[in-house]
């Protein structure tokens, strides 16, 4: 990127896309593959060959928390630096606020306020996936033939009695009965997302709490997958009869392999109190931590959720400022 420091702006001059995957843990031992690290060393050379071609005069690198969570992390940085002469002296943590504050760093080393307020967060995660491998686009009665009306997104939720049974449900402490879905078949516009003909199904499921009440998310999994299905299959008839495979993601399954606490999609929920200048918490909400070069974005940080990439722009913008590569950082 080049950096307008008048404007305080920046700009992508190269785009370099690779899929490096750094959360690829093996869950059984807590570190980096090996395949994940040999992409990262792949795509780094590569990255330095086109800054050297562009006579970049300084190059900043920032360790991501998959990184500083995993327990060979310490030897990637150091491979980085001495393969690559890449100092890494920046840590940017996406994870929620609860993980970058008292997981990633000892909570001794931050003030007691700050603690106590991420402590107290509200995350109550009521969200669950579940996909689906079909063997053509389900059928809605009327539209038969139809594939161009799953360009969008298709929203189950009929009237509004419908949702609120579906979150008292929830309020019971177990997952819909009759749920809300929210589902994009992304084969429809992305065809080298599945074999020619088939396709692919992702549903939001809402409700689904973490806390689940006298049971628990291993006996429910395949029980909410059974429910999904039945509900589309009341809205789309004969939907069953097209499914090849079904992955069921649960809440419990978001925090595990996501780091999201309580499988919170939003990082935290999108209260009042939990937004603007309150999120994460009050004095910390630049992105900034007390720690030097440690740094906060996601979903977790203002503006909040929602796939808006503004946590991470401003982030950016923050990081910049401080390391006196643009004059000040914009307002959000």
């Amino acid at each position: 990127a080049s950096v307008d420091p008048l404007l305080n702006t920046f700009s992508i001059t190269l785009a370099e896309k690779s899929t490096t995957r750094l959360g690829e843990l093996d869950r059984s031992t807590g570190e980096l593959t090996e395949v994940s690290i040999n992409r990262v060393m792949e795509t780094l050379k590569r990255f330095k060959d086109q800054a050297a071609s562009y006579r970049v005069e300084q190059l900043v690198t920032a360790a991501t928390s998959a990184v500083r969570e995993a327990k060979n992390g310490g030897a990637l940085i150091s491979r980085i630096q001495d393969e690559l002469e890449l100092e890494a002296d920046l840590v940017v943590s996406a994870l929620d606020p609860r993980q970058t504050f008292t997981r990633l760093v000892a909570p001794d080393d931050l003030p007691e306020d700050l603690v106590a307020c991420i402590r107290n967060l509200k995350f109550q995660g009521t969200a669950a996936k579940v996909n689906f491998a079909l063997d053509s686009v389900p059928v809605f009665p009327g539209l038969e033939g139809r594939e161009d009306i799953y360009k969008g997104f298709t929203n189950i939720g009929p009237s509004i009695d419908y949702l609120q049974q579906a979150f008292a449900d929830c309020e019971e402490g177990t997952y819909s009965r009759r749920p809300f879905l929210d589902c994009c078949i992304q084969s429809t516009i992305d065809h080298e997302m599945s074999a020619p003909g088939k396709h692919i199904m992702s549903c939001f499921v809402m409700y689904a709490p973490y806390h689940l009440n006298q049971t628990n998310w291993d006996i429910e999994r395949e029980n909410l997958a059974d429910t999904v299905e039945e509900t589309l299959t009341e809205f789309f008839p004969g939907f069953s009869d097209l499914v090849l495979h079904r992955e069921v993601v649960t809440p419990q399954d978001i925090e595990d392999l996501i780091g999201l606490s309580e499988g919170n999609i939003f990082a935290g929920e999108l209260f009042k109190s939990q937004l603007f200048l309150d999120r994460p918490a009050p004095g910390w909400n630049q992105y900034r931590t007390p720690i030097e070069g440690y740094y906060q974005c996601g979903s977790g940080t203002h503006p909040g959720g929602c796939v808006s990439g503004g946590p991470g722009r401003l982030a950016a913008q923050q990081v910049l400022a401080d390391r006196g590569l643009i004059s000040e950082k914009p307002p959000a």
